[in-house]
């Protein structure tokens, strides 16, 4: 394998297992389902404020998105950034990635790096020297439910914000921060905590899962090391999130995700790369041995 695929494997594979992380127990409902009758009034009024935001940001369906995170040496390390627009039920994206996760430093890897995503599967420029390299095919092409295969069956790359505020909803210390301003908009600030066993308790959250289904998903969240998900959401008067901050805690250190959110209702059209410039990122890898998705 070439030294620029080998750069960007790296980084491509960890971001992409972050994103799937991140999701991995969405609940897809938008509802906390029942709580206990010692719910406080202040958990039930963040209950239903958040609930208002699941409900409009299932609506939007697309907004222009900044995300950055931090992840720890056994995935990659480093800071990675993203921008661009990403569209949610259908998932699609076009965001440029750069950071010291890409490879920063390497003197034929590219300072930006553009991902685009449709239908499951994510294409990645690795730039003119790629292309010298690999004759000629300079997008490499990652197919997800590939990647959660080896990634212990964390196969959905989704970045729905919607499904990321119905995990927030089962938090059972859900609480509301007070007022903030972010990046000059009035917002209210929310805070909640789920650890992966609370999780496992909260059918309600997966009910849109198979019982066997639901059980698999678990076992491979746990099998990744995540043992809990803390989650910052601050919301607009629109009842939109303007930005969303998740730290899971894993066996291999935490991963710091922070996504800022603007232009609700942006349209993403993606033109995929025709196939004579694209090559299989999961056979390049297998081809070590399966080593960058290992950490």
């Amino acid at each position: 394998m070439t030294v620029v695929v080998r750069r960007t494997v790296g980084a491509v594979a960890a971001t992409a297992l972050l994103c799937a992380g991140a999701v991995a127990c969405d609940g897809g409902s938008g509802t906390s389902g029942s709580k206990s009758a010692s719910e406080s009034g202040g958990h039930q009024a963040a209950s239903q404020a958040l609930t208002a935001a699941y409900k409009k940001t299932a609506e939007a369906r697309s907004a222009k998105v900044t995300m950055v995170m931090k992840t720890p040496s056994s995935l990659g390390g480093g800071t990675m950034k993203l921008s661009g627009t990403m569209g949610w039920n259908p998932t699609v994206m076009d965001m440029t990635m750069k950071g010291s996760g890409v490879g920063a430093g390497g003197m034929d890897m590219p300072s930006t790096v553009r991902m685009i995503m449709q239908d499951d599967v994510m294409y990645v420029d690795g730039g003119a020297a790629a292309a010298r390299k690999t004759d000629g095919k300079r997008w490499m092409k990652l197919d997800l439910a590939g990647l959660g295969a080896q990634a212990g069956g964390l196969s959905s790359m989704e970045q729905d914000p919607a499904r990321q505020i119905a995990v927030l909803l089962d938090s059972p210390n859900l609480k509301h921060l007070g007022a903030a301003t972010v990046d000059g908009e009035r917002t209210e600030h929310y805070k909640g905590t789920l650890t992966v066993e609370e999780m496992m308790k909260s059918n309600d959250s997966l009910k849109v899962l198979g019982a066997d289904e639901r059980s698999s998903l678990l076992k491979n969240v746990k099998k990744a090391g995540i043992k809990d998900y803390d989650t910052e959401l601050w919301v607009n008067k629109d009842d939109l999130p303007v930005r969303m901050d998740v730290t899971m805690g894993s066996s291999q250190g935490p991963v710091e995700i922070s996504e800022t959110f603007s232009d609700y209702g942006a349209a993403v059209k993606v033109d995929t790369p025709p196939a004579g410039e694209t090559f299989d990122l999961m056979k390049s890898v297998g081809k070590l041995g399966g080593g960058a998705l290992q950490g």
